[in-house]
Order: C-alpha cells, then structure tokens, then sequence
C-alpha cells in the first residue's frame, strides 16, 4: 500500500497595488492542478497564498488613491480573492504579509539572525528622487542593463540576460516616478550576511530540489560571488519598522517569504490545526512545494533557503520553476503595462479553457508560452470539443435511444479497455512530476484512440432491428463512454467545471483509484452540450478590447 504524503504548497505572492492578470495565473494554475491531482491521489496537501502587502509601491498607490496603505490592502486582497475563484484556484488559505503573525515571525526571526552574527550594518548609496522627496525602490528606477546594455530595466533584475545587480549600476538611470534623473544619497542600511552560508548553500542546491536550468543558473551567482542582502529600506515606506532603529524598515522581500511561514501559522491557528511544527521542522518528513516565476529564482535558491537555515526550519522540497507569459511576444507585466487582466478573460472566455492551454504548454523546462488568440481557440475547439467531448456526444445518444441509458452489463473486447486504462500510470506519473505538457499529449493520444474505435466500429451502420446487432451496439457505445470516462478522470484536475458536468452526465464521481473497474450495467444521463466551442467573433471582440484597453 502506498504510503500518503503531506504536502504544502506555495506560489509566489502577487503584489497589493494592481489587478490578477494572466501571468499571475500562469503559476497560480499550475499549482493548483497539482493540487488538485494529489488531493485525488489522497495525500493531505495545503494550498496556502497571500498579498506581499509592503513596498514603496503600495505607499504611492494609495496616495494616489487618497485611501491609508491598510485600506489599499484590504480592496485589493478581496479582489484578488475573487480572481483566483473565478478560475478555480482553491486556496486553503488567503492572507496578507501584513498581519500580526508575520511582524511576530520577522522580528524573530530577525533577533535570531542578530544573534547568529549574520546581521551588520554598513553605508550605502542609493537613488533619491529630488522632486518626489524619496528614496527610490528597484522597481522605481529604470535604466540600461550594466551588463548586456538592454534598455529599460529595472534597478535589481534585468528581464533580458538574467542578471542582478544594485540600481546605481544602471546606466542612464531615471526615477519612475518623475522621469528625472535621480540623485545618489548616502544612508546606513541593514544587510544579511549571505556569503557566510555559502557552502550550506552550495550543498542544498545540489539535493534535488532544482530544476536543472533553475540550477544552472544558481549555480552563475556563486561564481559571480554571493553579496550581503540589503534587507532595509528608508522612509517613507509601507512595512514593519526594524527594531531599534529609527525610520528604519525591513525589505518587502524578507517580509513576503517569511510569509510562507506566517501564513500556514495563520492558517493552523484558524482551523485549530497542530501540524505547524510537523511541516516546518528541520528533519519533517511532509514536503514543502513552491512555485515561483523565473524572475524571481535569485530570491529563492538562495536567500530564502539561507534564512530557513539559519532559524533552523526545513528547507524545500522543490522549488517549481516556469517562465513568463508573453502576448504577441511580449513580457505580460503590470510594471509595464502589457496586461490581460483575469476579470477581462474572464467576462469573455472560460476558465477552463485557459487552465487546459496552460497545461498543453507546462513542462519541467522553464520556458515561456505565448498566447496567441486565434491558435488558442483552435486548440480548445481541436481538443475539447472534436476530439474529447465529441466521444460522449457520438455514443451516448445511442445508449438512450435504444437501451433506456444503461450501458452493457458486460465488456467483451475487455482487453481494449484494460490497454485503455494502462494509460493512467504513464498520465499519473507526468501529472506527478507536473510535466503537464506531456500528460495532456498522451492523453490526446487515447482521445485519438477511442475516435478511431467509433470510427471502425460505426456505431450508426449497425442494424438496429436485430437483438444480436443491438447487442453489439450497447457494447461499442458502452466501451466508448468508458474510454471518455477515463479521459475525463486525468483531465479532472486540469479542467474542474468541465469534470463537473462529466460526472452529472456519468452520474459518477471521476477517481483514479476506480478506474480499472469500467462502469457496467449503469446509467448515464442524456446527453447535453459540455463545452462549447469558442466563436471566431468572440476572440476579435476580446481582441478588439484588449487593444483599446492596454495597447
């Protein structure tokens, strides 16, 4: 018998000052089919998630909204929220790293590293806008690429060669906020002294925890030489202030991945749960799964599994590596302005159908998909409606029609049906190691198979006023309807509100664990419309929005 895991997933923490859009549910998606498929599987997993609710950013967008930073954070998390739901992202729990638990974890986690001798103090010079009166965040600064001289990068990352650095590094620089060029001003910060764990670093990275381009590319910062991370900010900002020091506050990203500790307190605390230590223990056996974009590798290959380290909790299991969404090419990015936010998705096209696009397109590589409408729909409408649905639609009608919707008491080609379902430990193993991609693959493969039995079948030619040939008839549909339950079943955690009507139709809940016995001598509602197939028009009003709106 199969031993159950206990899992707890995270996905990086969208930022409290804009909207969801189709990059945020890239990862939020493809979290949430694993998910989905181990709850299948019967492993106790948690799904938890929050707001990164601090940052320079959050301060100037509720100025300009005329609200406090509190206010901000409480709209936007309720609209993130319902985002996330309208997609069938089921979080176990929804937070903000601006909570009472996580100012309790930071500052003790911060007296911890104080202790270690891991926290110092130094000056450093940095970006001031002279107009605005502030000290300016990365993300406030844009400049050329110090290293591979790609214009309009941010102050920390460049999106084009991957490389990080301090924005006084940028060439041409200027504020964000006043397109003026900023002034460089000297102010005392406070850093983590990441080289100290470097050898701990350097032996966690090669535990298996990584992706290989995810490794290799963790692997070019040691070679370059691990920094001091800077984890202060100067007023004005929105954050927890720093213990003991004056207008002092401590970096978004230290608070935001302490929100995975944080927030699975909350979490516990809420549900009366004691399992916090079980999955946070140094030597725990429960996994610890996180997904995250490729922009963000350099905050979680090495500081946050320094920071784990060094307060003596567990490192992660995997961390889970995709690339970006682009539209015509292009980075979807907030920052930028090049968005296709989930509530417009959403008023014209389903849900499903972009959760089936993404897993077509998700693999162990991290590679970005690009979302071309006119190539979406003709694979939702190849896939789903012509080759999947379109089994149900092509035996079912018979089964009502002439046997009262019961299906065959028996399977005679039984060896037709047990190939069919050998199927499920090649798609199991590729839903496992998230290679959705190729799960779906094979799974158009068998949808491919059981079109060619109706085909050579015929279903429509048998002689219908000869017991023998009815009796052949019930067991062609019947064979056919327990290939699409199949499909179904492996489909059900990539598509939930189709698997839904599945099982309505079926008049079964779709498992895994059952598939082996086919559906005998029961009976299937009457057939109505599953998914509908996605109109020419739809796309070019969609299209057509989208321009006006972000273009």
């Amino acid at each position: 018998m199969q031993i159950k895991k206990k899992i707890l997933v995270t996905c990086a923490f969208p930022y409290s000052n804009g909207s969801i859009h189709l990059g945020h549910l890239l990862e939020h998606i493809q979290a949430d089919m694993w998910v989905r498929y181990q709850k299948m599987q019967g492993n106790t997993v948690f799904f938890i998630c929050s707001d990164d609710s601090h940052g320079t950013a959050i301060t100037l967008k509720s100025k300009k909204e005329k609200i406090t930073p509190v206010q901000l954070v409480k709209k936007i998390i309720l609209e993130h929220k319902k985002d996330f739901k309208n997609f069938n992202i089921l979080h176990d729990n929804y937070s903000s790293t601006h909570s009472i638990e996580n100012l309790s974890f930071v500052r003790k986690i911060y007296f911890i590293l104080q202790k270690k001798k891991l926290i110092k103090k130094k000056y450093i010079y940095q970006f001031y806008d002279t107009k605005k009166n502030i000290f300016l965040s990365d993300r406030l600064v844009q400049g050329t690429c110090p290293d591979c001289n790609f214009k309009n990068q941010y102050g920390d990352h460049c999106d084009n060669c991957g490389s990080t650095y301090s924005a006084i590094q940028l060439i041409n620089p200027k504020s964000v906020l006043s397109n003026s060029i900023p002034k460089i001003k000297k102010s005392e910060h406070i850093f983590f002294d990441l080289p100290k764990l470097e050898l701990i670093l350097k032996k966690w990275i090669y535990s298996g925890s990584l992706q290989n381009t995810v490794l290799n590319k963790t692997k070019e910062w040691f070679n370059q030489g691990l920094r001091p991370w800077d984890i202060s900010r100067d007023k004005p900002y929105f954050g927890f202030k720093i213990p003991g020091l004056i207008d002092k506050y401590f970096y978004v990203w230290l608070d935001a991945s302490i929100g995975y500790i944080s927030n699975f307190k909350n979490f516990c605390t809420k549900n009366k749960i004691k399992c916090f230590n079980d999955f946070w223990n140094e030597n725990t056996q429960c996994e610890l799964h996180q997904f995250i974009g490729k922009d963000i590798i350099y905050f979680h290959t090495l500081f946050w599994p320094a920071i784990l380290h060094s307060i003596n909790f567990r490192k992660p299991s995997k961390i889970i590596v995709h690339g970006h969404v682009t539209f015509n090419g292009s980075k979807l990015s907030k920052s930028k302005g090049l968005l296709i936010l989930a509530k417009n998705w959403i008023n014209y096209l389903d849900s499903d159908s972009i959760r089936y696009y993404y897993a077509s397109n998700l693999s162990s590589k991290v590679e970005d998909i690009e979302i071309n409408l006119y190539s979406f729909r003709e694979k939702i409408n190849s896939d789903i409606v012509n080759k999947i649905v379109n089994i149900a639609a092509r035996s079912s009608s018979f089964i009502h029609k002439y046997f009262d919707g019961i299906l065959s008491s028996k399977i005679e080609e039984f060896n037709l049906y047990k190939y069919f379902v050998s199927s499920s430990i090649e798609i199991e193993c590729f839903l496992e190691k998230k290679e959705f991609k190729m799960a779906i693959q094979k799974i158009l493969k068998m949808a491919d198979y059981a079109n060619q039995y109706i085909n050579d079948t015929k279903p429509w030619s048998i002689d219908k006023n000869k017991s023998k040939s009815l009796y052949k008839l019930q067991q062609v549909c019947s064979l056919a309807i327990n290939f699409f339950r199949c499909i179904m079943t492996w489909l059900k955690p990539i598509m939930p509100n189709l698997s839904i009507k599945v099982e309505k139709f079926l008049n079964i809940v779709l498992n895994f664990n059952t598939l082996q016995n086919p559906l005998l001598n029961h009976r299937i509602s009457k057939f109505t419309i599953l998914y509908k197939r996605i109109s020419l028009k739809e796309i070019d009003v969609f299209l057509h929005d989208i321009k006006k709106s972000y273009f």
